[in-house]
């Protein structure tokens, strides 16, 4: 992978300044330390971190085309790059390497904004066409690379890789959004295309962003969505042939680099399904590897270990203490701005111990999103039905007063917690699946934030975000519906931008085969029954991977990546929590109230009540604010 940093004057041809480009272009080092570049003319200033993993020798960026009037900044990788570069061979472009970034610069001359609908990958790149004034930013279909930008007070457009970059430029925004802030505190990050700052965005996943000189303002362009459409005329043993078909194309053209290559193996459906794909397609042992944890509630590593011993993988495992918790700090800033997932210390373990053995690894993320692996959607079709039998004008009353009389059972079985599912019957369709996934519910948020908070956010409430992809949904069926906003929104925010940065931190690739759009568009179709059967999640793709991996892989209760944060709160880091929450730069801030805060850690440490996920989302917020 790579980072990539864009300096653009809408208004005139002022002149780059070349340093700061290059400051701004050295905070994404880790992002390619193979080699860096920058290209400055008149008005324009583009420059590129290099980790070279196709075509070596060549590919250097900012490249250009052969009279160097098209030159591309370019973070991906196009897996469908010889068949296009064939097909424009054959119009007449000319060539001068054997890398994917070629073909952007043509595709771009051949097709204009419509190259993005022939490209099979994933990306974020920027080009600069000098003969049509035009700037052409674009984002892959489903936001594996990301993609930051700002229009600043002196009318240039600045955009990078990661915002660190435009932390370095001096005019960017430092106001936060008060939006975010609600966003952060209701899904645990901040979904696209805000960030943590007011006129700070981030361009959403299958947007494309195109600017003349001279344009007064910017308006971001969606050119890819899912569909939803239903296949025609197949059974169940057609699904299973068709997907394991297209599962093994989506693996193999993944595994064509000029770098070591591996995968990471958890021992989850997913992941062992990818392996078994590669072990397929590869004459070589594949190199895998995998994290385990001293608790066994949180380990996996020996259904990793199945899998690896079943295709002779060259496996290898690092247990990763209970007590690693010495990159919190560290967390907060490589990902720029608030972001609450915990499983991003594992993560960050796991693409350490990759970077020992190979360059690019594959994953088995995505496959819960399409083929509906979360527990959450089988809960979510479980209220449904009781949705369906009584009208919301009676639900809400009847329900959200049950809600509020029964008591909160954090310590009972799922289905003796009827609180949180009396809560969610109470509300219609999209209210309920955001309070079932809420790091912190609307009840708490409200306790949580100041007079000064709830009055700069003017009554915004995150339930905005859940009805602006419903009104643009192309599906109505209760269970796409929740799978196409978790791709709207918990794929991208959380468990991509997981990856990239963590990865990253390492100059390590990830390849996420189960994300291919053709694929994804394709499962998109398979019927809700066959992605969740009664209680099981991702049915048609486990009963297809049946003669690849054992019941104990593909049938056993769904584990997680997860840390045990609430007994961290309640042992080594309590005292750390304390000072950090109640004496840190939280409550210089205006935006908590305090007698709350104190509320949360006292409840938790007592053992009354279990805020983790909540006390683990205000830790990284005071981490980011210590930026």
């Amino acid at each position: 992978m790579c980072g990539i940093v864009g300096i653009f004057d809408l208004h005139s041809n002022s002149e780059i300044d070349r340093e700061l480009l290059s400051r701004m272009n050295e905070t994404q080092f880790h992002r390619g330390p193979d080699e860096g570049g920058i290209h400055v003319e008149d008005g324009l200033g583009f420059a590129h971190r290099r980790l070279s993993i196709i075509d070596l020798s060549h590919g250097q960026q900012p490249l250009f085309n052969e009279d160097k009037t098209v030159v591309v900044t370019y973070n991906g990788e196009i897996y469908n790059f010889p068949e296009l570069s064939d097909e424009l061979k054959a119009k007449g472009h000319i060539f001068e390497s054997h890398c994917d970034t070629e073909v952007i610069v043509h595709a771009w001359e051949e097709w204009g904004e419509a190259c993005v609908d022939r490209f099979r990958g994933m990306f974020a790149f920027g080009i600069w066409d000098r003969n049509r004034q035009t700037l052409f930013l674009a984002r892959d279909r489903l936001g594996i690379k990301p993609l930051y930008y700002s229009l600043l007070d002196n009318g240039q457009l600045i955009f990078s890789s990661e915002l660190k970059a435009l932390k370095a430029h001096p005019l960017l925004p430092r106001e936060i959004n008060p939006q975010a802030i609600e966003d952060y505190f209701t899904f645990g990050y901040i979904p696209d295309p805000k960030t943590i700052y007011n006129g700070v965005n981030k361009l959403p996943p299958g947007y494309r962003l195109t600017v003349k000189k001279g344009a007064k303002t910017l308006q971001a362009e969606q050119y890819w969505d899912l569909s939803f459409k239903p296949h025609e005329g197949m059974n169940e043993e057609a699904y299973k042939k068709e997907l394991m078909k297209q599962f093994e194309t989506t693996v193999g053209i993944r595994m064509v680099a000029d770098v070591p290559l591996g995968a990471f193996l958890s021992g989850g459906v997913d992941s062992s399904g990818v392996v078994a794909m590669m072990a397929g397609l590869s004459e070589d042992p594949v190199n895998t590897c995998s994290i385990s944890f001293g608790d066994p509630k949180f380990n996996e590593s020996q259904y990793a270990k199945q899998v690896a011993e079943r295709y002779n993988t060259n496996h290898r495992v690092e247990q990763v203490e209970v007590e690693d918790f010495e990159l919190i700090d560290e967390l907060a800033g490589l990902y720029d701005e608030p972001y609450a997932d915990s499983s991003a210390l594992p993560t960050y373990r796991v693409c350490e111990l990759a970077k020992k053995q190979v360059t690019v690894v594959l994953s088995g993320d995505g496959g819960d999103e399409s083929l509906a692996g979360y527990r959450r959607y089988r809960w979510h079709m479980i209220e449904e039905k009781m949705r369906s039998l009584i009208p919301l004008a009676i639900r809400r009353p009847v329900f959200g007063l049950l809600g509020k009389l029964y008591p909160k059972a954090d310590w009972a079985p799922k289905f003796l917690r009827a609180k949180t599912t009396f809560e969610s019957i109470a509300r219609d369709s999209a209210e309920g699946y955001l309070h079932s996934v809420s790091l912190m519910s609307d009840k708490m948020r409200a306790s949580l934030f100041s007079e000064q908070l709830k009055n700069d956010l003017g009554g915004y409430q995150s339930i905005e975000v859940f009805r602006e992809h419903e009104r643009k949904s192309p599906t109505k069926d209760s269970l796409s519906l929740v799978q196409y906003l978790d791709f709207k929104t918990y794929l991208p925010g959380d468990i991509l931008t997981k990856v990239d940065r963590a990865s990253m931190a390492h100059a390590l690739e990830v390849r996420v085969p189960l994300l291919d759009h053709k694929l994804v568009d394709w499962m998109s179709g398979i019927p809700p029954e066959l992605k969740l059967k009664g209680a099981e999640g991702k049915y048609i793709l486990k009963k297809a991977l049946e003669p690849h991996l054992s019941d104990d892989i593909l049938y056993r209760d769904k584990m997680g990546f997860s840390i045990p944060v609430a007994s961290w709160f309640r042992g080594p880091l309590k005292e750390k929590l304390q000072n950090k929450i109640l004496h840190g730069k939280l409550a210089e801030t205006g935006y908590f109230n305090q007698s709350y805060l104190e509320t949360l850690i006292k409840d938790h440490q007592s053992g009354v009540r279990d805020y983790s996920a909540g006390l683990w989302s205000l830790l990284m917020f005071e981490s980011f604010l210590e930026q």
